[in-house]
């Protein structure tokens, strides 16, 4: 049969040829399926309004469910605006049929899914036809549904409601709402939960993405949600659901920011209903024994959300919200005799401190003494909150809290060591020694290390495991805070920790293990290779009998033992080579394991099966919802972060692996379920051009010669330009820009044209990108309910913007280096995306940025530069009096390269030069910490228009001003030229610079002295050339110049410079 003629049945009055063509299109077999699409596919060319009016027969006649929702995905698809759009093809007769054939069944389906199905494809139609007032018939249909007594009506208005919401006038829906509440309300009266949780989901979408919709409502359907949440005779899902949605609706910041925060009187009623959630605990015996890792026996689901949404609450609204209202109900609880009340005031603070940690810090004094004083409670559950407390505290507000409360914070956690009682309790103060320890800096924590390592050492013999893995973790992180401090303590902690590396064997203490193999690891690291030596030998011959053995899946030997080689080789560093052989194949296993997937359709109903497995993790791509087991991506994650670790420990030495590894590494750069395997991936592109080049080098290539280099640089290079074009996290732009710049360090010179076509390419977009997202922030910023937390957020997000910008700059630096004038014409068509950033509505980090970008084509490019003076010389000079210190650095210094390289272009610029240099040199302030840079790039710009342009200045003022200013002692690269140049000066008897009757000599010889007793202020070359000088001095000068050059100096120059001229 011809086409013709297929069609013409299919299309017919007789249904039953179309239901099986629909059926086919779900068949398994692809041969029938593909035959199939072809038909279905030549009927929406031919014919778009008999098909549609043919999808809509089937919807009303047909009995076979599965083909009935078929129907209706299949006309969602069609009226979905993309490139197969055929609504403005249809005739006005088949759209009107259509949209009544939907609405009416979505009012006679009895199914869910199906209802559901049908609503995706009435809101589909709904966006792309209501901005056009293409469907009056909705609305009233919806508040048809809404006001209906048949719940899953009103489910199907709420579905629509929520997809919709992007689409529709505010003011037209906003009529809906106080609909919407109502049916919710009444559900809830006539105890039909089932619908009301629906109701509650839908709302809860619509939080999220169209919080503004419910701006003029807010105050009423907030009011709602939090008697909802109070009403103690509702089941607790409900409740949960309706401290869902406030919470949403404060995270929803881009959206709506600071809308919830001029809703004081809300937060504090939120705030009295999680803390209510955290009484919710029994005093399980189960606890106490501490038999198990049993961490939350007795919480309950009311605990761990009023826990959870503390903590969410406090980032979303922050400090200046949160910490007046956790001011006021905290203390109420401490005071009162219930001990659940003391540890839910406790559990609270910890997990406020991470959105109120600003806040905190200035009431660091109070904050402290509330928890320090509950370290006595009667109650160990209590104690061990205040324990809690000070370990989230130490993470939150350190340093902070380390450096002004350590004489209180470790002694109390040192005594609560000894609560032999409470085994739990003793594991956390082991616990908190951790999160103390790891914002610590070694002087702070070394006067209390007698104390803590005898305790902790009494703790490591104790019976409970729980007890001694608390210990060794304590002690992994003490070791590596106290770094070398720890040398006296290595003889007694040693044979301990070796002890439980041979002797827990048992499945029960795989983790107790593991632990003593990060806390051996650390120990080395600390003390040092010379220390560690002799133990390393051993404890690495127990690694390698374990890492030959076979080890279960859920393991946590296997990632605990990939660190603790990692750390072995950072402390031995070449004499682990012998090693690597055992360590690389499992290493490169676990790198290459394959994440663990499972997906389905975003609108299916089954959800993924293991939803509740804590090791799962899903994310919506699109139209699928993928799931993921992420204990395989944290090994994969550690494997990764290995790699990295031993090419930049190795350097060369890792050259024989480099075959292996870039092919594993590469494509991961673009491993989009785990940003941590991304972030490693990128660090260690560099780190295997460097192992491959130092390796050719040093010989050490296995008959490998540059070829090689050249081979890995265009597999890397591309690979991360391509990365970069697809990355959506900003962090992860800048790593990627940051691993290119170092990569094009390694080996610019071997790239050929187009690939330096491609990378600037790319430049451009981040610039474009990187504009848009900021001029998106702008537009929050003018949102009505914005306020000085937002602002704060947004001055975050714009720093990492900052991150990127730098990064660009440092990239173009380094082409301007590498390719020197054949850079130049790509230079030239960046500049349309580099002026820009010379504006004065510009941050100062991107003036900063632009300007060093122009002083590198004048230094690389010298003469050929010359032709971009006049468009950038007046924003360098403009620039030089900035006030912003490092933009006036970058400006003086292009000051300079300019005087050295402008020849007569200069010549004419040379008295605005000097009296915008002029202002940076005499400024009060010129030589504080934050300006010095700006100063000394100064000076050493007004040393180039001396040495440059000396017939256009009046020299007789100008050089002596200019030896005034010396010695320079902040930029040490700007010193050594500088003092190179006064010393060539006096060499050649400079008339000016000595002055007239030599009476600049004493300053000089002044000078001189500064700079030989100084660090690192000038080249070895420089400082022999100035003894020389100094001598030749003490030779020809009279007797009385001498003695009275002499006298000027500071009494320390004179023993030095004796010293330095004797020897």
């Amino acid at each position: 049969m011809d086409q013709q003629s297929q069609l013409a049945l299919l299309l017919g009055s007789d249904l039953a040829p179309f239901e099986t063509l629909i059926s086919h299109l779900m068949s398994s077999s692809n041969e029938q399926r593909s035959h199939a699409e072809l038909l279905f596919n030549l009927c929406k060319q031919s014919d778009p309004d008999s098909l549609c009016l043919k999808l809509g027969h089937l919807l009303q006649s047909c009995n076979n469910p599965e083909t009935r929702a078929m129907a209706a995905i299949l006309l969602r698809k069609l009226l979905t605006r993309d490139d197969s759009y055929i609504w403005p093809r249809l005739n006005i007769n088949t759209q009107s049929s259509l949209k009544s054939v939907l609405l009416s069944q979505i009012q006679v389906q009895s199914t869910k899914a199906l209802s559901k199905k049908l609503c995706d494809t009435v809101s589909e139609l709904a966006s792309s036809i209501l901005p056009e007032n293409g469907w009056p018939e909705l609305l009233p249909f919806m508040f048809q549904c809404v006001s209906s007594d048949v719940p899953r009506l009103q489910e199907s208005a709420f579905l629509i409601f929520a997809q919709l919401s992007q689409y529709i006038d505010r003011d037209r829906f906003q009529d809906l709402l106080p609909a919407m509440m109502r049916t919710l309300t009444e559900a809830l009266n006539n105890g039909n939960e089932a619908t009301a949780q629906e109701a509650l989901e839908l709302l809860i979408e619509l939080a999220e993405t169209e919080p503004r919709f419910l701006r003029r409502q807010l105050v009423d359907v907030v009011g709602s949600m939090l008697q909802i949440a109070e009403a103690e005779s509702l089941e607790e899902g409900t409740r949960h659901l309706a401290i869902e949605f406030v919470i949403t609706l404060a995270e929803a910041r881009e959206r709506a920011p600071g809308m919830m925060r001029k809703l004081p009187q809300f937060v504090s009623r939120l705030f009295a209903i999680l803390m209510r959630m955290l009484l919710d605990i029994e005093d399980e015996p189960a606890w106490h024994s501490a038999e198990s890792e049993d961490e939350d026996a007795g919480e309950t689901s009311n605990y761990s959300i009023g826990q959870e949404c503390l903590d969410r609450l406090a980032i979303s609204l922050g400090g200046n919200t949160i910490v007046p209202v956790a001011s006021e109900q905290l203390p109420v609880y401490l005071a009162a005799p219930e001990w659940q009340k003391h540890h839910a005031a406790l559990i609270a603070l910890a997990q406020i401190a991470e959105g109120g940690a600003k806040v905190m810090l200035k009431n660091l004094e109070q904050v402290v003494s509330m928890v320090l004083n509950s370290f006595h409670d009667p109650h160990p559950r209590v104690r061990w909150a205040a324990i809690n407390a000070i370990g989230q505290l130490s993470t939150d507000l350190g340093p902070d809290l380390q450096n002004q409360y350590h004489h209180r914070v470790l002694p109390a956690l040192a005594a609560s060591m000894d609560d032999f009682q409470n085994p739990r309790v003793q594991a956390h103060a082991a616990s908190a020694v951790l999160n103390f320890s790891e914002n610590c800096t070694p002087e702070i924590l070394t006067p209390y290390l007698d104390g803590v390592v005898s305790k902790l050492l009494v703790l490591l013999q104790n019976g409970k495991q729980m007890v001694q893995e608390g210990a060794l973790t304590a002690l992994a992180s003490v070791a590596d805070s106290s770094q070398e401090h720890f040398q006296k303590y290595y003889d007694a902690v040693m044979p301990y920790l070796k002890a439980i590396l041979v002797n827990a064997t048992d499945k029960s203490n795989r983790m107790l293990r593991a632990k003593s193999m990060e806390c051996i690891s650390l120990v080395g690291m600390a003390v040092g290779k010379e220390k560690f030596r002799d133990d390393a030998k051993q404890v690495m011959e127990v690694l390698m009998s374990l890492q030959g053995s076979q080890m279960e899946t859920d393991d946590p030997t296997t990632s605990y033992m990939l660190q603790a080689w990692a750390r072995l080789c950072k402390c031995l560093g070449q004499d682990f080579l012998p090693y690597m052989s055992v360590v690389m194949p499992p290493l490169l296993q676990s790198a290459q394991l394959k994440p663990d997937v499972t997906i389905t359709s975003a609108d299916s109903d089954n959800e993924i099966d293991d939803s509740d497995d804590e090791s799962m993790e899903t994310i919506t791509l699109g139209d699928k919802r993928i799931g993921i087991k992420t204990s395989v991506l944290e090994e994969k994650a550690t494997a990764c972060n290995m790699l990295c670790c031993y090419a930049d420990e190795l350097k060369e030495g890792f050259f024989p692996w480099i075959d292996q590894v870039a092919p594993t590494l590469v494509p991961l750069l673009k491993f989009y379920f785990h940003e941590e395997v991304r972030k490693a991936a990128v660090s260690a592109m560099p780190e295997l051009l460097r192992s491959a080049k130092l390796a050719v080098e040093k010989g050490m290539a296995q008959g490998r010669n540059e070829a090689y280099v050249k081979q890995l640089t265009d597999y890397i290079v591309p690979a991360l330009v391509e990365a970069l074009h697809k990355e959506p996290d900003t962090e992860i732009c800048a790593n990627m820009l940051d691993a290119l710049n170092e990569c094009l360090q390694i080996s610019g010179p071997l790239l050929d044209e187009s690939q330096v076509r491609s990378i600037v390419d790319e430049i451009k977009q981040v610039i474009t990108a990187s504009s848009s997202r900021k001029r998106e922030r702008a537009e929050r910023a003018k949102g009505e309910d914005f306020d000085a937390e937002e602002s704060e957020l947004i001055r975050e997000e714009n720093e990492q913007e900052e991150e990127v910008f730098d990064q660009i700059g440092e990239i173009l630096g380094t082409l301007i280096k590498t390719f020197k004038v054949s850079f130049l014409p790509f230079f030239d068509e960046l500049s349309s995306y580099l002026t820009p950033m010379w504006g004065k509505d510009k941050t100062a980090e991107e003036r900063r940025i632009a300007i060093c970008i122009f002083d590198d084509v004048a230094e690389q490019c010298r003469e050929t530069a010359l032709k971009y003076y006049d468009m950038y010389l007046p924003f360098v000079l403009e620039a030089c009096n900035d006030e912003n210190p490092d933009v006036r650095q970058a400006a003086v210094y292009g000051l300079g390269v300019c005087a050295e390289f402008g020849g007569t272009i200069f010549k004419s610029l040379v008295g605005e030069a000097l009296s915008r240099l002029n202002v940076v040199i005499r400024d009060p302030n010129a030589l504080q910490p934050e300006n010095v840079m700006a100063y000394d790039n100064a000076v050493s710009a007004l040393g180039k228009i001396c040495l440059f342009h000396r017939d256009s200045i009046d020299a007789a003022q100008i050089v002596p001003a200019w030896l005034n200013c010396l010695p320079i002692k902040g930029d040490l690269i700007e010193a050594k030229v500088v003092h190179e140049q006064l010393c060539s000066m006096v060499e050649r008897s400079d008339s000016e610079v000595l002055g007239p009757n030599n009476q600049y000599l004493p300053k000089i010889v002044a000078v001189f002295a500064e700079v030989l007793c100084g660090k690192d202020l000038a080249t070895e070359q420089t400082a022999s050339r100035m003894v020389n000088l100094l001598r030749q001095l003490q030779q020809t000068l009279p007797p009385a110049t001498l003695a009275s050059t002499w006298s000027s100096l500071q009494p320390q120059q004179q023993l030095a410079l004796q010293s330095i001229l004797s020897s």
